[in-house]
């Protein structure tokens, strides 16, 4: 019994170095035999020769004794080896370090257990549970590692891969998804970014318009306060007329009075008796009463009536006041509702979704047509503002506008009185031999000189199209390009200030693109007009 334990144990306990890849220098994985007898790890072989450089005749030899094959040799697993490769590490023979074998150092077959990693961190096989074979395949059906057994078995017709193969494509799949996903990530916080500054611009522009409407309202309510004011006065002067000529009557009435005393006191002194009775025929006391004006009743009706016609105006005015801010206020609910999200709101990680399609015909791009009127306040004094504030021409001669320090003093030109922020469109007719010029501007451009400070499209702060009979011209700071298409006497506008977009657009004939500029639109943008002498230009009412 114990001759045949003995007789056992010689037989499987062999030196590790006989089971080694000269290679790898670790135990033979998959081992294949070349035709010199050397054997090797099937993937250690296939990487050696495949680092072969590209010749007329590659040649392939082998590692240790570098005998040379032509062609190629056929790599098959030598099933011998493989299985005494198996029965060793059942035993529980273990594999040495490779800077140990590398020092020449031996190992033997021992019976210990398997270690996930062995003293020099090298990490150990794992052991198939059903057969107690190394697991060095991977299923990619049944998503498990196996054996070369559960290859020939349940596995047969399996899609198997090398488990160090299928490792390495999961790895670059999920690294690939990580920086994918990093990149969405910052696509979005930069949106997100983006949207803030967005929100923060198009708020100024409808606050500015807000002030800009309720300071006119503001405007007409104190002049009809000075008209209502103006009235009562002259109500006031019409009574104290009526009442100073009864003054008037009165004194004269009271002069002759007077004299009549005088004569009655001097004709009383008289003796004669005669003399008085004829005398005193021609002296004249009224006896009848100046009619006096009633000055409790005038008051109290003045003041009756246009407390009256106040509370009326005061009413209505509020009525009025609060109908539309009602109806405001709606909209700006209702545009809250649908624009922004809730805390429930799915977010996506896709910078890809944030963006919508530009507009490509004509009717897309009247979507976001806006309705503009000029700002008289920015007018410079040449300029003549008709149509409701809708049509701009220049004259020879100054027009009396009041001073205002938004106003052009130098250059025939004028900005629309709400700013940009947003997808919009607009369009202009124009006319005439002295040509127009038609853009964008920032509100802060200057308005006095004559420099190029405050010249729309000559500086950093506007973008304009110069339009002629006989060319166009794009102009920005101090860019200057020439259109070769004709900008005809209709120019469509449009802006994207979320992307940085400024077209113009000849819409004469269709839809044609004059010129598309690109820019990083720091603050709402106001529409500016210069405007030739002679010509006239008009904001086109769609």
């Amino acid at each position: 019994m114990a001759a045949g334990a003995a007789a056992t144990t010689s037989t499987i306990s062999v030196e590790q170095d006989q089971f080694s890849c000269s290679v790898c220098l670790e135990v033979l994985r998959d081992p294949v035999t070349i035709p010199c007898g050397h054997s090797y790890c099937l993937s250690c072989i296939e990487d050696y020769w495949s680092r072969v450089k590209p010749q007329k005749a590659p040649q392939y030899s082998c590692p240790q004794c570098r005998l040379e094959f032509k062609p190629r040799p056929l790599l098959n697993r030598n099933t011998v080896l493989g299985d005494l490769v198996e029965k060793f590490l059942q035993s529980g023979g273990q594999e040495q370090p490779a800077d140990e074998r590398l020092r020449g150092g031996r190992g033997h077959g021992v019976l210990v257990a398997p270690k996930i990693h062995n003293e020099s961190g090298v990490v150990r096989e794992k052991l198939c549970p059903q057969h107690q074979r190394p697991v060095r395949s991977y299923c990619r059906a049944d998503h498990q590692g196996v054996c070369s057994r559960c290859l020939k078995g349940q596995h047969k017709n399996h899609d198997t891969v090398r488990l160090a193969d299928e490792r390495l494509a999961q790895q670059k799949k999920l690294q690939e998804a990580s920086l994918k996903c990093t990149q969405n990530i910052k696509d979005v916080e930069k949106e997100l970014r983006y949207v803030v500054r967005y929100i923060k611009h198009a708020t100024e522009a409808a606050e500015e318009e807000s002030d800009r409407v309720f300071s006119k309202l503001l405007r007409a309510i104190e002049k009809q306060r000075c008209d209502v004011k103006e009235a009562i006065r002259g109500r006031e002067r019409a009574a104290l007329a009526q009442t100073e000529q009864l003054l008037e009557k009165l004194e004269r009435e009271t002069a002759e009075v007077r004299r009549s005393e005088a004569e009655l006191e001097k004709l009383c002194r008289s003796d004669d008796h005669l003399h008085f009775l004829q005398k005193c025929k021609s002296l004249h006391f009224p006896s009848k009463r100046v009619q006096m004006p009633n000055t409790d009743t005038f008051p109290y009706l003045m003041y009756k009536t246009m407390r009256g016609g106040l509370a009326e105006l005061r009413d209505g005015l509020d009525e009025s006041l609060q109908r539309e801010f009602d109806r405001i206020s709606d909209k700006v609910v209702s545009l809250k509702e649908t624009s922004v999200p809730n805390e429930k709101t799915k977010v996506t990680i896709d910078a890809h979704i944030l963006y919508d399609s530009e507009p490509k015909t004509r009717e897309e791009f009247l979507h976001y047509y806006q309705d503009l009127t000029l700002d008289p306040n920015t007018a410079n004094p040449y300029l003549s503002l008709s149509e409701g504030h809708r049509a701009a021409t220049t004259r020879s001669e100054a027009q009396p506008y009041p001073e205002h320090p938004e106003r052009f003093s130098s250059w025939a030109q004028v900005l629309c009185r709400a700013g940009m922020a947003g997808r919009c469109y607009w369009e202009v007719a124009w006319a005439g031999k002295g040509g127009a010029s038609v853009g964008v501007c920032y509100r802060s451009m200057s308005r006095s000189g004559g420099g190029s400070d405050s010249k729309l499209g000559h500086n950093p702060k506007s973008w304009s199209l110069d339009c002629s009979d006989a060319a166009c011209t794009f102009r920005h700071n101090k860019l200057s390009l020439s259109v070769a298409a004709q900008c005809g006497n209709r120019i469509g506008v449009y802006l994207d200030f979320r992307a940085g977009v400024l077209s113009f657009y000849n819409v004469s004939e269709g839809m044609l693109l004059l010129h598309g500029a690109h820019a990083t639109f720091s603050q709402p943008v106001f529409p500016g007009f210069w405007v030739g002498l002679g010509s006239t230009l008009k904001l086109c009412s769609l």
